[in-house]
C-alpha cells in the first residue's frame, strides 16, 4: 500500500459522483471523501510505523519523467488537511441547491472531488513535472466552480474568474521554464536530484524568483493579491472554502518544499526583502479588511493578512519559522473554512452578505452566536486554540531574524482583533433584524463542533502535528543549508 491510493479513490470517487445522477451525487461524493480521510489516516500510521509508503517509478523515458510521490511529515499533513476538510467542505453543501444551473449536482460534486485529486497530487508530486501537471489540474475544477455556481452578476463573475485563470496560469509558466532550465543540469525533474545541484547564485536568482511569481500569486502576496477578494466573493461558499482552507496553501507548501530547497541561496539573500514584503501582506489585508462592509470580502482580506504572515515564517529559515508557518497553515485552514461556512449559514437566513444588513442574531440563536464567536476568537489567536501556537512560533522565528520583523508582524493579532470583534458585533448584536433568524440545523452544529473541536484540541495539545512534520523540517532546512 502507498500513496497513491488515496489519489485513485478520490478519481474514482470524481467519475463514480458524475455517473451516479444529480440526486445521489452528494452523497455519492461525501462517501468517497471519507473514504479518502480514512485510508490517508491508515497511511499516515503506516508511515509513524516505519513503513515506506512513498512511490516512484519511470512515467515518461523523454524527457525522464517519473510517477514519484513522496510521503514524509509534510506532504502527509497537507494531505490529511486535505482530506479532513473535504468531506466537511461537501458536508456544508447539502443545504444549497446546485440544480439551478444549466448544468446539475452531478457536476458539482465530481468537480469538488477531482479538485481535491489535484490539490492532493500536489502535495506528494515529487517530479517536477509530475508537480507542475497537478499544479495545474486544480485551477481548472475551480474555474468552472466559480464560473457556472458563483454569486452576483454573471458578467462580474466572468471577468473575475477568467482574471484569477490567466493571472494565475501565466504565473505557473514561468515556473515551468525554470523546471525545464533545471532538467538540463540534472537530466531529471525528481526533487531528490534538482535539491543536490550546485547552481550558481544569479542561477538560483532567476529559478527562485521563477517559482515566486506561481507562489506569490497563488497565496497570495501582495501586490500579486488583486484577484482574490473579488474571486472569494463570487465564488460559492464551497469554493471559497477550497480556495481558502487548501488551494492557496500548495503556494506557502511549495515554498518549503520546491523554492527553498533548490534555490537557498537567493532565499537567504533576499530574506529581508521576502519577509518585509509578506508583513506588508499583514498590515495592508488587516487595514482593508477594517473598511469591508461585505462579509465575504471581509474574511478575503482576513486570509490575505492571515496568510501574509504564514509566508514569513517560510521566509526565515529557521526551525521555528518553518514548522510554525505549516501549523498555522493547517489552522488556518479549519478556522477559515469555519467562518466562510458561518457567512454561508447567515446568507442562508438572511439572503444577503452585507454587514449593515444584519444584525441582532444574537438574541434568536444563541447556539450558533456561541459557535461563531469561538471561531473568531480562534482567528485573532487566542491562547488555547491552534491558531496561536502556529501564530506565536512563527512570531517568535520572526524575532530571531529581527525583532522589527516581529513586532510588524504582530499587528495581525492587534488589527485582526479589532476588525474581527467589530465585524462580530455589527453581525450578531445589536437589535433584532426584522428576518427571522432560525437556529443552526443538526447538520450545520455538525460542521461546527468538529471544526472548533480540532481547533480547541490541537491549541491545547499540538504535539502529534509538531512530531509528523519537525523531522522533514529539519531535512529541508539540511538541505537549505548545504552551501554554509
Amino acid at each position: 500500500m502507498n500513496v497513491s491510493l488515496i489519489l485513485i479513490i478520490l478519481l474514482i470517487g470524481a467519475i463514480a459522483t458524475f455517473l451516479s445522477g444529480d440526486k445521489l451525487a452528494s452523497k455519492v461524493a461525501l462517501l468517497f471523501s471519507l473514504v479518502t480521510l480514512g485510508c490517508a489516516s491508515v497511511l499516515v500510521n503506516h508511515f509513524l510505523g516505519g513503513i515506506d509508503i512513498s512511490l516512484n517509478n519511470p512515467w515518461i523515458l523523454q524527457p525522464n519523467v517519473s510517477f514519484a510521490l513522496k510521503a514524509d511529515g509534510l506532504s502527509l499533513a497537507m494531505v490529511l488537511l486535505t482530506a479532513s476538510l473535504t468531506p466537511i467542505i461537501i458536508f456544508s453543501g447539502f443545504g444549497n441547491n446546485f440544480e439551478s444551473r444549466s448544468v446539475g449536482t452531478k457536476n458539482f460534486y465530481a468537480l469538488v472531488l477531482f479538485m481535491a485529486f489535484a490539490m492532493t497530487g500536489t502535495f506528494l508530486a515529487a517530479d517536477g513535472l509530475l508537480y507542475y501537471i497537478f499544479w495545474e489540474l486544480a485551477l481548472i475544477p475551480i474555474y468552472f466552480i466559480a464560473l457556472v455556481w458563483g454569486n452576483g452578476d454573471a458578467e462580474e463573475r466572468k471577468k473575475a474568474v477568467v482574471k484569477f485563470f490567466i493571472y494565475t496560469l501565466g504565473g505557473s509558466l514561468f515556473m515551468l521554464v525554470a523546471f525545464a532550465y533545471l532538467y538540463t543540469k540534472a537530466g531529471s525533474f525528481l526533487l531528490s536530484d534538482l535539491t543536490k545541484l550546485n547552481l550558481s547564485a544569479t542561477e538560483q536568482t532567476w529559478i527562485f524568483f521563477a517559482f515566486f511569481l506561481a507562489y506569490a500569486i497563488k497565496i497570495p502576496i501582495i501586490p500579486f493579491h488583486t484577484w482574490q477578494a473579488k474571486v472569494y466573493q463570487k465564488a460559492p461558499t464551497i469554493g471559497t472554502m477550497l480556495l481558502s482552507g487548501i488551494m492557496l496553501k500548495m503556494g506557502l507548501y511549495s515554498v518549503i518544499r520546491w523554492q527553498l530547497p533548490i534555490a537557498p541561496l537567493a532565499a537567504k539573500m533576499y530574506m529581508p526583502t521576502l519577509i518585509g514584503l509578506s508583513i506588508a501582506g499583514v498590515i495592508y489585508g488587516s487595514i482593508v479588511a477594517l473598511r469591508q462592509k461585505d462579509l465575504k470580502k471581509l474574511l478575503a482580506y482576513s486570509s490575505l493578512a492571515h496568510v501574509g504572515l504564514i509566508a514569513a515564517g517560510c521566509y526565515t529559515l529557521t526551525e521555528a519559522g518553518l514548522s510554525g508557518a505549516v501549523s498555522q497553515m493547517i489552522a488556518h485552514g479549519f478556522v477559515i473554512v469555519g467562518l466562510f461556512f458561518a457567512a454561508e449559514v447567515i446568507f442562508r437566513r438572511f439572503g444577503t452578505y452585507k454587514i449593515d444588513e444584519m444584525g441582532g442574531v444574537r438574541s434568536q440563536a444563541s447556539k450558533f452566536t456561541s459557535m461563531f464567536m469561538i471561531l473568531v476568537l480562534a482567528s485573532v489567536a487566542l491562547p488555547g486554540t491552534f491558531n496561536f501556537v502556529g501564530e506565536f512560533t512563527v512570531l517568535y522565528s520572526l524575532s530571531q531574524v529581527n525583532i522589527w520583523f516581529a513586532v510588524l508582524g504582530g499587528t495581525t493579532i492587534i488589527l485582526g482583533a479589532y476588525y474581527m470583534l467589530k465585524m462580530f458585533q455589527n453581525v450578531m448584536l445589536g437589535e433584532t433584524n426584522t428576518k427571522v433568524f432560525a437556529e443552526v440545523t443538526t447538520s450545520e452544529a455538525v460542521i461546527f463542533v468538529i471544526l472548533i473541536a480540532f481547533l480547541l484540541f490541537y491549541g491545547l495539545y499540538p504535539k502529534p502535528i509538531v512530531d509528523l512534520v519537525n523531522p522533514s523540517i529539519k531535512e529541508i532546512l539540511t538541505q537549505i543549508n548545504r552551501f554554509n
